[in-house]
């Protein structure tokens, strides 16, 4: 399997690089169709941010289905312990919930059957990102590039993703393999972009874009 390395703004030691190989060994046993997986380090300059100075985010595209983890500490092998952490147990419930399909007993395709719309809430609701990245799913082969004003300091990071339809539950299962408080998605029944996002408790709420123009 693959791993590429990808310092932001800054430049990744050989030996963390080592490390990286090791530790993500384990991630061909849950996801074997994995072909890489895409690591991003960044840091952050501000010292009232020091500990959480290392950011650390895994991108693993397993037979279609994006997961994600990022975590922040003091230093990237801290970072990436937890973001590892995170990425294993969201492997192994894209793992399992392939395993379901297979057996025919794929719960949230089936008539009555519960979802994260139906469900009963049971314990504490997902709690939400403290600092939510704003960007679609990634996919793979997502372009993406930096823009910024010539003379500016805000440079706007855009990402193009291929998009295939789904309905909500999908959309909302999605979400919570990425790690995102919102999924953008294209809607399977209408063709409309809709957008899936967390709001308190157990609450989802979802937005429709009509590209239907207005007549008369």
């Amino acid at each position: 399997m693959e791993i590429n390395v990808v310092g932001r703004h800054m430049d990744v030691p050989d030996r963390f690089r080592r490390h990286l190989s090791e530790k993500l060994d384990k991630v061909t046993q849950l996801a074997p169709a994995a072909l890489r997986v895409d690591v991003e380090v960044s840091q952050e300059k501000n010292p009232r941010q020091s500990e959480l100075s290392d950011r650390v985010e895994l991108t693993v595209v397993d037979n279609g289905a994006v997961i994600r983890s990022e975590a922040r500490a003091d230093d990237l092998y801290g970072a990436l312990d937890i973001a590892y952490g995170k990425l294993l147990e969201r492997l192994r419930r894209a793992r399992d919930k392939r395993k379901d399909h297979r057996r025919g007993r794929d719960r949230s395709h089936q008539a009555g059957a519960p979802s994260l719309r139906t469900m009963t809430p049971d314990g504490e609701p997902p709690a939400p990102l403290s600092e939510p990245e704003p960007a679609a799913p990634a996919e793979s082969d997502a372009a993406e590039q930096d823009l910024a004003t010539q003379g500016s300091p805000v440079v706007i990071r855009e990402k193009k993703h291929p998009a295939r339809p789904m309905d909500i539950d999908d959309a909302l299962y999605q979400m919570e393999l990425v790690g995102h408080d919102f999924f953008l998605f294209v809607d399977a029944e209408t063709g409309n972009p809709k957008v899936v996002y967390r709001r308190k408790g157990w609450n989802y709420g979802v937005i429709e874009l009509d590209g239907a123009l207005p007549t008369g």
